[in-house]
């Protein structure tokens, strides 16, 4: 078992403290009010609002000049330029909301633009994802590695898939068209931060996206390579948490998976 520093126990705590108001609401979903923010497909609700303030609330006590970026509140600026928490309170709010108890909370935090601590926390498995840049991954204080299988054909990859006002979908279809006849198997668990700490801890092969958010990704970067994978844009570049692409990937499927990746059009590789 591995001890975690105290800025990643802060990080621990106030996604428990979050998990644990999610877990009571999950128990209530039929009551709580639900609305849309950009149209079909992408709704929130008072407990993703609740979970993000009791994020915001634990962390800022601990580290009060940090800046905050999260899904539900934005960008708040802190008196520490360098530093900037970034936050998705619930990853997976339409499972939450159809009672599909498949959802986390996410926690990253960012210097000078680079993720160097990330937690991801699935209250209703118990499951606490940690890493620290330079001290390795981990599952409820125990190691994980990605996985080894050696091959595309033997990989199992998980995948975003837009929805209705989302970008990309005739590039998510030629994708989809070229990989499903080379893999193993494909899935979609409609939470990217989850996707990715499962591809750190050996479970999928691949995560990849189109169109993701910089608090979907975050904490998921610093667990997949201190974990000994890769994380990229889905053009091979180096990560950046506000391109909106990101491709995680153990080392011996990458190159595989970056030769499909490749946009049909200008308009799907910005």
């Amino acid at each position: 078992m591995s001890s975690p520093s105290d800025l990643v126990s802060t990080m621990i705590a106030a996604a428990k403290a979050a998990g644990d108001r999610l877990r009571l609401d999950f128990a209530e979903i039929a009551s709580l009010e639900v609305h849309l923010k950009q149209g079909h497909g992408d709704p929130f609700s008072i407990a993703d609002l609740r979970a993000e303030e009791t994020v915001r609330a634990m962390l800022a006590a601990a580290y009060p000049a940090y800046g905050f970026l999260g899904e539900e509140g934005g960008l708040v600026e802190g008196e520490d330029k360098a530093n900037t928490w970034v936050v998705d309170p619930l990853d997976g709010t339409m499972n939450f909301l159809i009672g599909l108890p498949i959802f986390a909370v996410n926690i990253a935090l960012a210097r000078e633009g680079q993720v160097v601590a990330g937690v991801t926390y699935q209250p209703m498995t118990g499951e606490m994802f940690w890493a620290e840049k330079g001290k390795g991954a981990f599952l409820n204080g125990e190691p994980i590695r990605v996985s080894k299988r050696a091959s595309l054909g033997e990989a199992v990859i998980a995948v975003g898939i837009p929805f209705a006002g989302k970008p990309r979908h005739a590039q998510f279809a030629h994708e989809m068209s070229l990989l499903t006849p080379r893999v193993a198997q494909v899935r979609r668990l409609g939470a990217g931060a989850i996707d990715t700490a499962y591809v750190a801890c050996g479970r999928f092969d691949a995560y990849w996206e189109q169109s993701v958010s910089a608090w979907d990704m975050a904490a998921g970067a610093i667990l997949v390579t201190e974990a000994g994978g890769l994380i990229t844009d889905t053009l091979g570049r180096p990560l950046d948490l506000m391109n909106g692409t990101c491709l995680a990937s153990t080392p011996q499927v990458q190159a595989d998976l970056l030769a499909i990746l490749q946009p049909i059009d200008t308009g799907a590789a910005a």
